[in-house]
């Protein structure tokens, strides 16, 4: 379909501009994050200060903390109505994960009764 649209004949001046838009748009770059945060109990009780990465890819994220030792991959994130709702996955390992923002993170495990909320510096555009 891109080839349709980038052919000879069917590109003019306003068209280039939108396979550019369509490109760009359609990029898949991973951002890794350097981020920190606060690991606390369901009930709130807290249980300290963690540091670890975020790989960013809109649609999904990976967690991965050094202590305590965690990778978690989120899964397609949903939500039915983004702007109400926090979009959302469950992980492999039964984790719920969330975007909270652009830039904030939480995973939350039950069964292990812990909630980890990781913030990370806002992004240069």
């Amino acid at each position: 379909m891109l080839m349709q649209l980038c052919s000879s004949a069917r590109i003019g001046s306003g068209g280039i501009l939108l396979a550019l838009m369509l490109l760009s748009g359609c990029s898949s770059d991973n951002h890794s994050m350097a981020c920190h945060g606060k690991m606390e109990t369901l009930a709130g009780a807290p249980l300290g200060n963690v540091e670890g990465t975020v790989t960013d890819r809109f649609t999904s994220f990976r967690l991965t903390l050094s202590q305590p030792k965690l990778a978690l991959e989120s899964g397609p994130l949903k939500s039915s109505d983004p702007r109400q709702y926090i979009p959302s996955a469950v992980t492999k390992e039964g984790w719920l994960a969330q975007r909270l923002s652009d830039t904030r993170f939480s995973v939350i495990g039950a069964p292990q009764d812990r909630m980890i909320i990781l913030s990370c510096p806002a992004r240069a555009l």
